[in-house]
């Protein structure tokens, strides 16, 4: 749920051409070898038979022309190896055998199949562990363990169509009967994230190569579940502690874990895809501190910061030519929630006015100006998404009009606590306390440890507004749950919602889902203060680091590092 504190909550680069060429000795002596050989027998002449030494002084004209042309050919040789070499350092040098990634959140353990936080899904997946479908950097379902699949008219059943020779890296081979054990395990255990696996009837090993996965009714979200935890595939016969090691069929191998600190991946030799790993190890280091992180990147003991925490870390960041800054996008939603079953939020009239009051492009310009504007619950990677922040545009006459008919004047204000936890900082409570004023709103402003948080608002919902960065894709299930810490209650929503998952294809369960997100919107159920987007530095050596949804999924393999 919250990306800072979501462990608390269930929810080949091409080969140096240089360096695969023959040595120059060895080009040389080729050269020269093939040039005598063919100028000999082209230049081979009966002999004349005469006195003197006629014959000799021909001969010798021979050698030395000779001996020209393969001074020119070692010329040619060698100039063209010092271009090669040139270029290729042009190219950024020579490949690296390590790399290592300063990272904010640390997993406190590495078994994903009963520890919750994205901070496990960013390490391990794709890495180590795969799922039986893939997801793209743009957070779309690609091929995975399943290299196809095909579903019903009805859309209640699943075929999927293995790899071949696939194998987990102790040598044990990856077979259907891996997927069901893996599949049913979640369900039977509740391991995390198996409540994302809906509808299931059976799942069932057609051959070793084909697995079918029956509903009892569609299920829209079947394939992208699939493609995260809940489709991760294991070793059903090995044995060991998932909290420190790990046997997985990915590219790379759990190599140590030190808790809190770091976490380094070993290459896979034994790897049974395509997309083999390119850098043999990689760390990845956690900075609880921001500065420590900052440093340790500009002393190189870094090649790659994910995430950049604030602004004017990047523009220093920026203004250095060893290192390339960008954002990615992903679906982190900071939203500012409001208590909609009480006094005086229930009231439709206060809710608008807030948002109205709310100026978006403010807040982003003091973080940086990197994030997005959202304007609804559906972020842009994710289906269903619309731009909605024309609905409620800045507005504070608008606003103040609305707080008026409400009853609330600036010689009768009302108060209101705006509760939120402490990763958060205090620049966004100070900056909602300044905007809601104009519209005579006195703010009172609580931050408090998550623990707080989770208890007050979560738990109990005793709040009147709230903020938290719900981080997870395709999690419009909040809106639609009435018991959930909004209080939101839409059964057009709720019909919308359902409607979407028993879709029968994408494009119908986008449009239900933007029907959805767009009444949620109009109601003013929440304000989306922004869409955070990472910001990621690195090494300008560096290439292929994925720079969309890196705070979740963190595939490394095509990662490449010359220096």
């Amino acid at each position: 749920m919250s990306r800072t504190n979501d462990e608390s909550v269930t929810s080949q680069a091409p080969a140096n051409r240089a360096g695969s060429s023959t040595s120059p000795m060895e080009s040389n002596n080729a050269a020269a070898s093939g040039s005598t050989d063919a100028s000999l027998s082209a230049k081979r002449r009966p002999s004349t038979g005469g006195k003197g030494n006629g014959g000799g002084r021909k001969t010798a004209w021979i050698i030395i022309a000779i001996v020209a042309v393969i001074a020119v050919v070692i010329g040619v040789v060698w100039a063209v190896r010092s271009h090669s070499a040139s270029d290729t350092s042009a190219a950024g040098g020579s490949e690296q055998q390590s790399l290592t990634i300063g990272l904010k959140l640390a997993p406190t353990n590495m078994d994903i199949r009963n520890q919750s936080g994205s901070a496990l899904d960013q390490v391990l997946i794709d890495n180590v562990y795969e799922p039986l479908v893939g997801r793209d950097t743009n957070n779309k379902v690609t091929a995975g363990l399943a290299k196809s699949w095909e579903v019903s008219k009805d859309a209640k059943t699943y075929t999927f169509h293995l790899n071949e020779n696939m194998a987990f890296s102790n040598g044990d081979a990856l077979t259907s009967a891996d997927v069901v054990w893996s599949l049913n395990q979640l369900l039977s255990k509740k391991y995390a994230s198996y409540d994302q696996l809906r509808n299931i009837s059976k799942i069932t090993a057609t051959d070793a190569s084909t697995v079918t996965i029956t509903l009892t009714a569609p299920y829209s979200d079947l394939l992208w579940a699939l493609s995260g935890r809940p489709g991760l595939i294991f070793d059903q016969h090995a044995s060991y502690d998932a909290k420190t090691e790990a046997i997985g069929s990915g590219p790379y191998l759990l190599k140590s874990f030190k808790e809190n600190t770091s976490v380094v991946l070993a290459k896979n030799p034994t790897y049974w895809g395509s997309k083999k790993a390119t850098i043999p190890t990689v760390t990845l280091h956690y900075y609880a501190d921001d500065n420590a992180a900052l440093n340790a990147f500009k002393a190189g003991s870094v090649q790659v910061l994910a995430p950049v925490m604030n602004a004017k870390m990047a523009t220093s960041l920026e203004k250095d030519s060893r290192f390339v800054v960008g954002q990615g996008d992903d679906t982190d939603k900071y939203v500012l929630g409001m208590n909609n079953k009480k006094t005086p939020l229930n009231n439709i009239k206060i809710r608008q006015a807030i948002r109205y009051a709310i100026n978006h492009k403010e807040i982003i310009a003091s973080r940086g100006g990197v994030d997005a504007t959202l304007g609804g619950p559906i972020p842009s990677l994710d289906p269903g998404y619309e731009d909605l922040t024309s609905l409620y545009p800045y507005n504070v006459s608008k606003a103040t009009a609305l707080m008026k008919d409400a009853g609330y004047t600036k010689e009768k204000p009302l108060k209101l606590t705006l509760e939120y936890a402490n990763t958060y900082g205090t620049e966004f409570g100070e900056q909602l306390k300044s905007q809601l004023a104009k519209i005579n709103i006195d703010l009172t402003v609580k931050v408090v440890e998550f623990s707080s948080w989770l208890q007050d608002v979560y738990t109990n919902h005793d709040y009147d507004l709230s903020l938290v960065d719900h981080n997870e894709s395709h999690d419009f299930y909040q809106w639609a749950d009435p018991t959930y810490y909004y209080g939101y209650d839409s059964k057009e929503v709720q019909s919308l919602y359902a409607k979407s998952l028993a879709a029968t294809d994408a494009d119908q369960q986008a449009d239900y889902l933007k029907q959805a997100a767009r009444k949620v919107s109009q109601d003013a159920a929440a304000d989306w203060l922004l869409n955070y987007r990472v910001t990621t530095a690195y090494d300008k050596g560096v290439s292929g680091f994925p720079m969309n949804l890196n705070q979740s999924r963190l595939p490394l393999a095509a990662v490449s590092y010359k220096k």
